[in-house]
Order: structure tokens, then C-alpha cells, then sequence
């Protein structure tokens, strides 16, 4: 069987792996062998791509914005 692609992923797969990813990313950075974080940040990236891809228009909170930022 082969995997999926990223674009062929239904929203909540595509969800459900973006959150287990940005769970899991931490100890992947701290304690992952050097291809692990390497993999774990190529589908990282991949996945936050299609998601941009799917929501262009998503909602942007103001103070994650640089101009926001230095305001408070």
C-alpha cells in the first residue's frame, strides 16, 4: 500500500497529523537521531504547507504579527 500524498489527505487527517507533529516536535529536537528531526521537519513543512494551501484565508491574530508584537 502506498502512503498517501499530502494533498490527497482528507482535513482531518491533515489535522490530526499537523497536531501530533507540533506534539511531538520538541523531544524530536532534543533527543532525535540526526534523520529523525530531519524527517520530522520535512513532513512538518510539508503538512503546514497544504494546510496554507487549503487556508489562505485563515484567521491571523494580530499580536502573532510583528507590528503586533512590538506593541505590547
Amino acid at each position: 500500500m502506498s502512503a498517501m500524498r499530502t494533498e490527497e489527505l482528507p482535513e482531518t487527517d491533515l489535522i490530526r497529523e499537523l497536531e501530533h507533529l507540533h506534539r511531538t516536535r520538541h523531544d524530536t529536537f532534543l533527543h532525535g537521531a540526526p534523520h529523525a528531526l530531519r524527517e520530522h521537519s520535512n513532513r512538518t513543512g510539508e503538512l503546514e504547507q497544504e494546510y496554507l494551501r487549503r487556508h489562505p484565508e485563515r484567521e491571523v491574530d494580530p499580536a502573532r504579527t510583528r507590528s503586533g508584537a512590538r506593541g505590547e
